[in-house]
């Protein structure tokens, strides 16, 4: 519902602060919101880093304040890590939901960290694909995920593999070039780019940005932060809350992509839903 929210104003959330941390090759977000409907008030910290050198260290990492609205009080300090996790899957999920084709029968994930665990989960409990297939840029990685995840997953050795046929490609990497290229797309399929959150990184071609219709969480975060909306110069075609609430069509005939950056109020309203059940189990 946040997402109707914010497109009806309900929500004060200005588009994230980030600081970069050039001597080690990282960034520190910082990410408020008030939500007016759920009357709450957080703050995300959220770091995340290029190129690391332990890899049992996660990319992205992060903490959420809650705090009392009626009078500024720290309430709890919560894990933002699932949240984030958890948030940004169901967030692709609505979007697929709306945009993917009709008859959905292959799902590819580029990328086997956190978010590709976290969609995985979400997306075969939602929907039933007849296959899934994954690539990672380590494929020690990709075969990790697949003997780890619930289901039959198919271990590709190049994205192009993974990615032709697909119905739904979710792209969830690191990567600051892009990985995902028009020419391999069927046309029709829906993509949920949720990498490169960086004005400067990139996950898709200039030929899949142009030549499909574009959704976004945010406008003003997409041209702000957007690697992929920026530099290919794509038109906005809506943000997801107007589809919610009806004032754009979704148009799942057409080859779709929605670029998620992740909206503050998204974590306002996980924090609470935690806290409150939380605060009722004690």
């Amino acid at each position: 519902a946040n997402f109707s929210a914010g497109a009806a104003g309900g929500v004060v959330q200005p588009v994230r602060t980030v600081l970069p941390v050039p001597r080690h090759g990282g960034y520190l977000g910082v990410m408020p919101a008030y939500s007016a409907a759920d009357d709450a008030l957080t703050t995300k910290l959220v770091t995340f880093y290029e190129h690391l050198k332990d890899s049992s260290v996660p990319s992205h990492q992060a903490t959420v304040l809650l705090f009392d609205p009626t009078n500024g009080t720290l309430k709890a300090v919560l894990d933002g890590s699932v949240i984030t996790a958890k948030r940004t899957a169901a967030v692709s999920a609505i979007a697929t939901k709306l945009l993917m084709p009709a008859f959905a029968e292959v799902l590819c994930i580029l990328g086997a960290g956190v978010q590709a665990y976290s969609h995985y989960d979400i997306f075969t409990e939602l929907f039933t694909f007849k296959e899934v297939r994954i690539w990672n840029r380590t494929k020690e990685k990709a075969l990790k995920f697949a003997s780890s995840v619930s289901g039959p997953v198919r271990v590709c050795s190049s994205a192009q593999e993974a990615v032709t046929g697909a119905d739904v490609i979710v792209t969830v990497t690191m990567a600051t070039t892009p990985i995902l290229f028009g020419d391999w797309v069927k046309p029709g399929a829906h993509i949920n780019a949720v990498g490169a959150s960086r004005p400067d990184w990139r996950e898709l071609d200039d030929e899949l940005m142009k030549n499909s219709v574009l959704f976004v969480d945010s406008r003003d975060a997409a041209l702000t932060e957007s690697g992929d909306v920026i530099l290919s110069g794509a038109e906005i075609f809506a943000e997801l809350g107007e589809v919610l609430k009806g004032t754009k069509p979704a148009l799942p005939e057409k080859t779709t992509v929605f670029k998620s950056l992740g909206m503050a109020v998204e974590d306002t309203v996980a924090a609470k839903f935690v806290y409150d059940a939380w605060s009722a189990g004690n």
